[in-house]
């Protein structure tokens, strides 16, 4: 009687909209994006984009690709790649993101970490461990000059 779709969610399209007027209290998980222009109060977990509109707002912990904040949302934001808090946005909570953008006028309010690819990670920390080793031989030389002295 039901069947089942077999085609793969396309994680572009807008999938769930939670309409002006609206108040949704619960969990949303959604394997693509997801347009807030009403109020939700529960934590979202999206595999697209999450869009909070102007007139949106959310308490909620966010999980997703990018997210674009011309709202409100109290909560914490888990952002895989781009962070938006465009001018009528206001962000109150922690974030993690690999790029954030705020622009004139909008609000960020806590504390936030820029997530590193992994690829630029691997690339950094190699400088890093040379300049420790560069680091640890100049002591160990420094160490053994001052002991000669004595």
């Amino acid at each position: 009687m039901f069947k089942r779709k077999t085609t793969a969610i396309n994680p572009d399209t807008t999938d769930t909209l939670i309409g002006e007027g609206t108040i949704f209290e619960g969990r949303i998980k959604s394997e693509a994006s997801i347009r807030i222009e009403g109020q939700i109060i529960g934590d979202i977990e999206s595999g697209g984009d999450v869009i909070i509109g102007e007139n949106g707002s959310a308490q909620s912990n966010i999980a997703s690709r990018d997210l674009i904040l011309a709202g409100r949302l109290t909560g914490n934001a888990e952002i895989q790649g781009k962070l938006t808090i465009r001018p009528t946005g206001i962000l109150i909570g922690n974030l993690s993101a690999q790029s954030l953008i705020i622009e004139s006028g909008g609000v960020f309010q806590g504390n936030s970490h820029m997530a590193v690819k992994e690829q630029a990670a691997a690339s950094a920390k190699a400088p890093a461990a040379e300049a420790a080793e560069e680091s640890a031989a100049v002591s160990a030389v420094t160490d053994s000059s001052s002991l000669k002295a004595w």
